[in-house]
């Protein structure tokens, strides 16, 4: 075994590294968490001086809070570590878009810590938002390694070619009027879209997309469903809400325009007014229309965000 000079430490402590060779002296010190080695030192038997690898990667944006290296991909990409290690992550899928009546369902939402990752390149995709369109569309699905979430469900249509309830994804998405459901949500990843007003006349309310947090609101006497709301995450060193659902829309209700979830639901529409898109890199479900075969919104992107100490 090495030989392990100990000392007192204001960052924490000493700790031995183990995958050392023989006949070597090491001094090193642990961070004030008993994690994280922030300084140390290799001395051989010859007397050649070097310092151990940390964990350190490429890919994406990088920024640094505190202790942690965060990288941020907006975009699909490549993770590559030069050593195995334990990283935190946040994959967010991309939103589903309204369609001429019910909300789109977010993005799903997965996060987890000590993931562990080997030094070999990892693929990150960050998923698309649905298009917008009279019918709506699911959105992409967003991955990081092994780990996967789903794509939102679109929003419930009245036209043809459309799906009535709304589709299932990492949240679903709202249903149409007449009492059709909302889309269900993957396990784990977000929650179902509201069912439509029960009525087949004014206001024609469609449900709201479901969101990380909350289950989309079922449409009303007066006004479309509101988008359930997301879930925060500090993983990127500041507080940032993800993954909100889309507004559901209606024709004729005296109610205004629907809410989308906190985490970039778009707005839901009345009678083709108002209705906005889930906000890029959100995963945020887009507002519906509010008209039969008009254009619905569009998603919000997704985003992958990885953390490790330094």
């Amino acid at each position: 075994m090495p030989t392990i000079i100990k000392a007192a430490s204001s960052a924490g402590g000493w700790e031995i590294n183990p995958a050392v060779a023989d006949g070597a002296i090491v001094i090193q010190s642990s961070a004030a968490n008993g994690t994280n080695v922030v300084n140390a030192l290799i001395i051989s038997a010859s007397g050649s001086v070097s310092t151990p690898l940390t964990l350190k990667a490429t890919g994406g944006t990088v920024s640094y809070s505190g202790a942690f290296t965060i990288h941020t991909f907006t975009t699909s990409g490549v993770f590559t570590p030069n050593i195995s290690g334990l990283v935190d992550y946040l994959v967010v899928a991309g939103g589903g878009s309204g369609s001429d009546y019910g909300g789109g369902g977010a993005g799903g939402y997965r996060t987890a810590t000590d993931f562990a990752v080997t030094a070999t390149n990892l693929t990150v995709t960050v998923g698309s938002g649905g298009s917008g369109s009279a019918v709506g569309a699911n959105g992409s699905n967003s991955v990081f390694s092994t780990i996967t979430s789903d794509g939102g469900g679109r929003g419930g249509s009245n036209t043809a070619g459309g799906s009535k309830p709304g589709t299932s994804g990492g949240s679903g998405g709202g249903g149409l009027w007449g009492g059709f459901a909302g889309g269900t949500a993957t396990s784990g990843q977000g929650n179902a879209g509201g069912a439509g007003f029960s009525g087949s006349s004014s206001p024609f309310a469609a449900g709201g997309g479901g969101g990380a947090g909350a289950a989309g609101q079922a449409g009303q006497a007066t006004i479309g469903g509101a988008g359930g709301n997301g879930i925060a995450s500090s993983i990127s060193g500041t507080s940032v809400t993800y993954a909100g659902g889309g507004g559901g829309s209606h024709n004729d209700g005296s109610g205004g325009n629907a809410a989308g979830g906190s985490g970039g639901g778009g707005t839901g529409g009345k009678n083709q007014v108002g209705n906005t898109a889930g906000t890029v890199n959100s995963g945020g479900g887009g507002g519906g229309s509010g008209s039969s075969n008009a254009t619905g919104s569009s998603g919000g992107s997704g985003i992958v965000i990885i953390r490790y100490l330094t």
